[in-house]
């Protein structure tokens, strides 16, 4: 596991933001964090937490997307305490067939990761060219082989784990209804009434200006 801190001016709030697969902070840059210190995780080959002293914070908020969704709650003993706890676009049961992603579509990904990830599988991240051609001016800078190795880890790490969800760790929901990555009837399964609804793809974080506002979004 990797982190970057996309802002670190010992504000008094902090954002944690755990990534999906395949990510790292880079696209996220385009998000203003104002008076937040907002830090990413990424890179799931390993999931071993780092040492990071959260003490000087007076609030901090917690944001998970797509697989970083399950991360979190697998890591959640490990992080601090958190006001708001928000999930976008992910489930704890990443490979599932009523609460995830389907398990033969989870593998047909895995065995053609290294091709979907030349460019197939980011046209289905986008909802639309717009936002494809702002993420290619600005892409992800880990190579092709580092993010198909995660993935690899990943499936072997979740096909042995027996994890059940407590039903009260994410505060918020938020289900993009044109998401080609994770079904929407899947997503919608799982977190039954909570979900604020979006017309957006698996990808929604350019139709905000700030983590303010994903924080704010209800």
């Amino acid at each position: 596991m990797q982190y970057h801190w996309l802002n670190k001016n010992n504000n008094n709030d902090l954002i944690i933001f755990f990534a999906g697969w395949s990510f790292d902070y880079k696209p996220f840059e385009c998000l203003e964090c104002k008076d937040y210190d907002v830090l990413v995780f990424y890179d799931y080959n390993t999931l071993n937490f780092p040492q990071i002293d959260f003490s000087q914070y007076d609030n901090i908020n917690l944001i998970c997307w797509s697989m970083g969704v399950f991360i979190a709650y697998y890591l959640r003993d490990k992080l601090p305490a958190c006001s708001i706890k928000i999930a976008v676009n992910g489930t704890p049961f990443p490979i599932d067939d009523s609460f995830g992603i389907p398990f033969r579509t989870f593998d047909l990904t895995l065995k053609y990761a290294a091709t979907g990830l030349q460019g197939k599988f980011y046209q289905n991240v986008f909802s639309n060219e717009e936002f494809l051609k702002k993420y290619e001016q600005n892409p992800v800078e880990r190579t092709i082989q580092n993010r198909v190795d995660e993935l690899v880890s990943l499936d072997k790490f979740i096909k042995s784990e027996t994890q059940s969800y407590d039903g009260k760790f994410y505060d918020r929901v938020i289900v993009g209804m044109n998401d080609k990555i994770i079904p929407v009837k899947n997503q919608l399964n799982c977190w039954q009434n909570i979900a604020v609804k979006l017309e957006c793809g698996h990808f929604p974080f350019y139709m905000f200006d700030s983590w303010e506002e994903i924080l704010k979004c209800k």
